[in-house]
C-alpha cells in the first residue's frame, strides 16, 4: 500500500555564500518519505519568477509531483539566506512578503487533505494570516485517524504562543527539538525534567506523542504510558540542513507501518545520522536504510 503523505509549508531557495539549493521543510520530508515508499506530496506556493521554474525543475528532478505548488503572480518566490558554523550547523535569514505567506486553500487541497495518511506541518509557515488559515483547514479536513505532525520549527520571531498553541491543539504527533523545549515549556508553563514535560504536551493536547531530538545524542518518545529514550548514532557531520526533515519522514513511515516504537525512533536516528553526512538535504539514502523501515 502507498501511503499518501503531505509536507505543508514554505517552498524557497536556500542561499549559501557559495550556491543556492531549493529548500523548505515539507518538500524535504515529502522527498524522503517518498524514498521511504510513500507518495509524498508538497503543498506550498512559489513566484511566477525565474527561481519559481527553477523550483518546478528541482521538485521534478526529485521525483516530486508539482500539483500542489500553487504560482503567485504577485509575490516572489521565497528565498533564504544560510550560514553553516564549523560543525555544520545552520543560522537563517528569511525573506518575508513572499509566495509561500499566501498558500491559498481551495477545492484541490480540500479534496488532498481528505486522502492524505499523514501530513507533516510546522510553525514557520503559520508566520502569516493567509498561510496559517489555510494550512490550519487542511489540517482539519484530514481524516480522524490520519498522522498529524507539527515539526516544531522555530526561526528568528516568526512564531507566537497563539501559533504554537494552536499548532499543538492540531496535531496528534509532536516533534521537538532540544533547543526549541525550552520555548515550549515557557509557553506552555512545562515542569520537571525533559521526560516531565513531554509528558505533559501528550496530556494537555492529547498527544498520540512527542519526540524530542537532541542531535547525535539521540532522541526520545513519550506516549501516555511509555517513554523510550535512544542515545544516537556517532556521525562526522557536514550538513545538517535538512536532517530534522529526514528524521520526521522516518519516524512518519515507521508509524504508519505500525513498527515496533523502539524501532521506529532507532531507525529515524539513523536514516537523520546519514543525511547529516552528505552535502544537502536530499541525498539518495542507502537501500539498507530504507530496508530497515520496510521490513
Amino acid at each position: 500500500m502507498a501511503y499518501t503523505v503531505v509536507g505543508i509549508g514554505e517552498l524557497l531557495w536556500d542561499v549559501f555564500p557559495e550556491s543556492r539549493r531549493m529548500g523548505g521543510a515539507p518538500v524535504n520530508f515529502a522527498f524522503h518519505c517518498s524514498q521511504l515508499g510513500a507518495r509524498g506530496i508538497p503543498v506550498s506556493r512559489i513566484g511566477k519568477d525565474p527561481l519559481g521554474d527553477e523550483i518546478i525543475e528541482s521538485v521534478r528532478d526529485l521525483g516530486l509531483g508539482d500539483t500542489f505548488i500553487q504560482r503567485d503572480a504577485i509575490a516572489p518566490t521565497g528565498t533564504v539566506q544560510v550560514i553553516l558554523d564549523e560543525r555544520g550547523k545552520p543560522d537563517y535569514d528569511i525573506r518575508e512578503n513572499v509566495a509561500w505567506d499566501s498558500i491559498a486553500f481551495d477545492e484541490s487541497l480540500q479534496q488532498l487533505a481528505s486522502e492524505v495518511d499523514a501530513v507533516c506541518f510546522g510553525s514557520l509557515a503559520q508566520r502569516s494570516d493567509v498561510s496559517r488559515d489555510s494550512i490550519q483547514r487542511f489540517i482539519r479536513s484530514c481524516p480522524e485517524d490520519s498522522i498529524r505532525i507539527f515539526d516544531v520549527n522555530l526561526r528568528q520571531s516568526f512564531y507566537s504562543p497563539e501559533v504554537i498553541r494552536t499548532s499543538l491543539q492540531s496535531a496528534n504527533v509532536l516533534k521537538v527539538s532540544d533547543e526549541e523545549l525550552p520555548v515550549l515549556a515557557q509557553i506552555c508553563d512545562l515542569r520537571g525534567d525533559v521526560a516531565d514535560q513531554l509528558h505533559a504536551l501528550v496530556k494537555e493536547f492529547a498527544l498520540r506523542m512527542a519526540v524530542y531530538t537532541r542531535g547525535a545524542q539521540g532522541s526520545m518518545l513519550v506516549t501516555p504510558d511509555r517513554i523510550i529514550d535512544h542515545p544516537g548514532f556517532a556521525a562526522v557531520a557536514v550538513d545538517t540542513v535538512g536532517a530534522g526533515d529526514s528524521y520526521v519522514a522516518a519516524l512518519c513511515s515507521g508509524l504508519l507501518r505500525k513498527r515496533p516504537l523502539e524501532s521506529v525512533i532507532e531507525n529515524a536516528g539513523l536514516v537523520a545520522s546519514y543525511v547529516c553526512e552528505q552535502t544537502g538535504a536530499t541525498p539518495q539514502l542507502p537501500d539498507q536504510l530504507k530496508r530497515n523501515i520496510w521490513d
